[in-house]
């Protein structure tokens, strides 16, 4: 979608019960809601499985949405609620499983040694969030690397944005004192 007023379109067409205009919508986000739930989950499949799900319920939640909040917001929340769901019943199981090739994040440069390096940092950065508790993941994965603002990452996971500042302050601050303790033990 090139702009927020065509995807307004493009989302009442499909709260009308358009499902070429939904899957316009499913094309659209598809990308950032795998990487949220990849993140989230530390899962691939499980990532795929849970953004399926994320779009079926965002079907059949659709002719309720009122466009208060960006469609990508709502989406977000639906997606966070079901990973939530995901988490919840694999905590029942005692099985968690994390999959170390979950998204690759590297904007590799033409400097071999730097591309290594930057992927090694990648790789320890992916394996540090998945460690966090997954609130405090949540919070940090929409913010900083999906890139919502304080308020919209506050309304997709229900929260004030002071209570989501303080998650992601906890989030970021576990990881700083993580790598600073890898450092040292280097």
């Amino acid at each position: 979608m090139s702009g927020e007023p065509e995807e307004r379109a493009v989302v009442a067409r499909a709260r009308d019960g358009d499902a070429d205009a939904f899957d316009a919508l499913v094309r659209a986000h598809s990308g950032r809601v795998y990487r949220l739930l990849a993140r989230m989950l530390g899962d691939a499949a499980a990532a795929e499985d849970v953004a399926q799900e994320t779009f079926v319920r965002a079907w059949r939640a659709l002719p309720g949405f009122r466009g208060e909040a960006l469609f990508a917001t709502w989406l977000f929340r639906i997606a966070t609620n079901e990973a939530n769901r995901f988490l919840a019943r694999e905590a029942r199981r005692h099985e968690l499983p994390f999959d170390d090739a979950v998204v690759e994040v590297v904007d590799l440069s033409a400097d071999p040694a730097g591309e290594a390096e930057q992927a090694e940092l990648a790789a320890r950065l992916e394996q540090l969030l998945a460690e966090l508790p997954a609130r405090y993941r949540v919070a940090v994965v929409l913010r900083d690397v999906e890139g919502l603002t304080n308020e919209e990452a506050a309304g997709v996971l229900g929260l004030n944005v002071r209570n989501f500042k303080s998650r992601l302050h906890r989030g970021r601050m576990a990881i700083r004192q993580r790598l600073e303790q890898l450092q040292e033990d280097a």
